[in-house]
Formats: C-alpha cells, structure tokens, sequence
C-alpha cells in the first residue's frame, strides 16, 4: 500500500514540475515584455496603449502555425524593425511562452 502511494505523489510531482516550469517561464517573460516589448507593442490586457504600430501580444500569440519554438527562433533573429535585446535563448524562449498566454 505504501509502495502505490509513494508511486503516486511520484507520478503527480513529474507531472505537475513541468507545469510549474512553463509557469515560471510565462512570469519571467511577462517581465521581459514589460521590460523591452511594451513601447511598441500592446503586451497584456491591462496595457492601456502602444506607441508604434506593432501587432498586440494578443494578435502574435493567434498567428497560425506559430509555436511558441518558432516564435523563439524569431525573437533571437535580427530584424530591421525591432531593436537588437541580445536576448539569450533561455529569455527568448521565456518571453514566447509569455506571448502564446496572451491568445484571446
């Protein structure tokens, strides 16, 4: 008996530290986009505008066919009208996670 309940706090604590991870992941990434992303962009519902004229969070996190991955991949590759973060592939990945929560 113990043996099966020890299996299964087991089981549910493999289960439940990768969630905690991709929680983890979303609130760093929240800071980054707070951080380097809501000048241009509208980053979270409560983001009362935006200065340029970048797509919302909202409307990026709905685009189809982009993962979370390839929206990482993006954000690590130069682009003439975004500015150069020097975003590691750990705070890249971060703040996609981020971007994918923001799907309305």
């Amino acid at each position: 008996m113990s043996r099966s309940i020890a299996g299964l706090l087991s089981l549910t604590l493999a289960l439940a530290l990768p969630n905690a991870a991709l929680a983890a992941d979303e609130i760093d990434g929240a800071t980054l986009a707070k951080r380097w992303c809501a000048t241009c962009h509208v980053v979270a519902s409560d983001q009362q505008r935006q200065a340029g004229e970048a797509p919302p969070f909202s409307a990026i996190a709905t685009t189809p066919g982009l993962d979370a991955g390839k929206l990482a991949l993006f954000l690590l590759l130069p682009h003439p009208k975004m500015p150069d973060m020097n975003l590691s592939r750990a705070e890249a990945a971060y703040l996609a996670a981020y971007i994918k929560t923001q799907a309305k």
